[in-house]
């Protein structure tokens, strides 16, 4: 019987390795994209982007949510359905704000006529904006999560003490967290 238990236990959830597996993906694309940048970068009419100052505010933003999305999975872990409902909600308007900033920093570079697609642009800025934008729509799908674990919490009157879906969200979430650390830093220095 003691047997059984820790083969059970040293097992990983069919949706934890799922998202072990589709990180790795992630991480390989994102490795390719910034790789293909620091090769175009050395073309004759490559323009250096100043990265606008809201982009610090997001990524404190994004930051200060890997802090409330663990403080709500110590909270479902601890079985305080308060503190993990408010923590939650916090998360989720978090992560919708951290868009909406990096919206706004994409609107302030075409308020000073910075053209990121189309005529007038250039290859460095488009690139800025397909690595950003895939970045952007990963970030989606996890403030998508984010709301909906938040709803629920909210909603569900009967106690379910499964922190799973938090866990996998929660993990996903730190690793978009770092993911725009990583293009935060590569943006800014280089250059």
């Amino acid at each position: 019987m003691l047997d059984v238990i820790s083969d059970q236990q040293r097992k990983i959830h069919p949706h934890k390795f799922t998202l072990w597996v589709a990180i790795g993906s992630i991480l390989m694309m994102f490795a390719g994209l910034t790789s293909a940048y620091i090769v175009k970068r050395s073309q004759a009419n490559w323009l250096m982007i100043e990265i606008p100052l809201v982009f610090w505010y997001s990524t404190f933003t994004i930051l200060l949510s890997s802090v409330t999305v663990q403080l709500s999975l110590k909270a479902i872990k601890q079985r305080n359905m308060v503190m993990y409902r408010r923590w939650m909600l916090i998360t989720a308007v978090l992560g919708v704000l951290f868009l909406v900033l990096q919206i706004i920093g994409f609107y302030q570079f075409g308020e000073n006529d910075i053209r990121l697609v189309g005529a007038g642009s250039n290859a460095s800025y488009s690139f800025l904006l397909a690595i950003s934008g895939m970045h952007g729509l990963h970030v989606l799908g996890g403030v998508i999560a984010l709301v909906v674990i938040a709803i629920r919490a909210v909603s569900i009157s009967k106690r379910n003490y499964s922190s799973l879906p938090l866990e996998v969200a929660a993990t996903y979430w730190h690793f978009v967290d770092l993911l725009w650390i990583y293009l935060f830093i590569f943006f800014n220095w280089m250059k």
